[in-house]
């Protein structure tokens, strides 16, 4: 990536994404879990566990070169995204789940993205070993993804009136964010993305729609109610495709502007199939309502 402006500016627009995710999280979304442990013990385990595994079953599948491999697994073993919130709100998901889920995930992607990472570059890239996220970038990787979270969370508890009057602009913000690192991203790669999207634009839809199904049809099996399981299937396959540029793109990071494609193609993809896959549930939830109505309408 020959743009230093964009660059330079990549921890900063990080640092909006996750400073607005802080601000929507209180100590008590991470006290929830013990509230609720089934619902987000299942959504974690898909989203930790399972979602990796599928991920890294399609790139073979898919037969994806080796840096666009290893871009699309940094999206999988990145978290949800604060886009999740919103579509689980507008499709009658668990919002309160999303949240808790977000919070400790979080948390989490400051060791599980690193294993993930290093473990998929040893197997996919040639001398891969050398180019993960070694033990000195991981100082960063927590400064950069829990540092704006925890000064969130300190506004939102001891400025609730500051928290909440900036809550509207920094969503907007960090959604202008991710489109604009989204599209310079694209633009930077311009000579090479009619190649890149026909080499990962398929794999990064199926793995969209696969999170998905597996974020809501999982927890259903292990019984957890439609609110939750659609608020685990917008949280497992709306990624924060924002910290997976960055990761891609830093210099301290894994500095490949290919490995930063699949984010930026799957930062556009999961917003139609979202919406979709709400629509979907939405209507197969009311059929069912309707089903179980019928026969005390007689």
């Amino acid at each position: 990536m020959d743009s230093p402006l964009l660059l330079a500016g990549l921890p900063y627009a990080l640092g909006i994404v996750m400073f607005g995710l802080g601000l929507a999280l209180t100590v008590d979304d991470f006290r929830r879990v013990g509230r609720h442990p089934r619902a987000v013990v299942v959504a974690l385990s898909c989203q930790i566990v399972l979602l990796p595994v599928v991920c890294f079953g399609l790139v073979l599948a898919f037969g994806l070169p080796p840096e666009l491999a290893v871009g699309l697994m940094v999206v999988a073993a990145s978290p949800g995204g604060p886009t999740a919130n919103l579509f689980s709100h507008l499709f009658g998901g668990d919002v309160a789940l999303n949240v808790t889920l977000t919070a400790v995930n979080s948390v989490l992607v400051v060791v599980t993205l690193p294993v993930v990472v290093n473990l998929s570059a040893a197997h996919l890239l040639p001398g891969g070993a050398s180019l993960g996220l070694q033990a000195g970038k991981l100082q960063q990787l927590f400064v950069m993804v829990l540092g704006p979270v925890a000064l969130g969370m300190l506004v939102r508890a001891f400025a609730p009136r500051a928290a909440r009057r900036l809550d509207l602009p920094v969503r907007l913000s960090s959604v202008v964010v991710l489109a604009t690192v989204v599209s310079a991203v694209l633009y930077a790669e311009r000579e090479n993305l009619l190649g890149y999207f026909a080499a990962v634009g398929l794999a990064a839809l199926a793995f969209n729609v696969v999170s998905m199904a597996v974020g809501y049809g999982v927890p259903r099996l292990a019984g957890v109610d439609h609110g939750a399981a659609v608020a685990a299937g917008f949280e497992i396959g709306v990624h924060n495709t924002a910290l997976a540029i960055t990761i891609a793109l830093s210099p301290a990071m894994l500095d490949s502007a290919a490995m930063a494609v699949p984010g930026a193609v799957y930062g556009i993809v999961m917003f139609f199939t979202a919406a979709a896959f709400g629509w979907a549930v939405t209507r197969a939830q009311s059929s069912v309502r309707n089903l179980s109505a019928r026969p005390a309408n007689r």
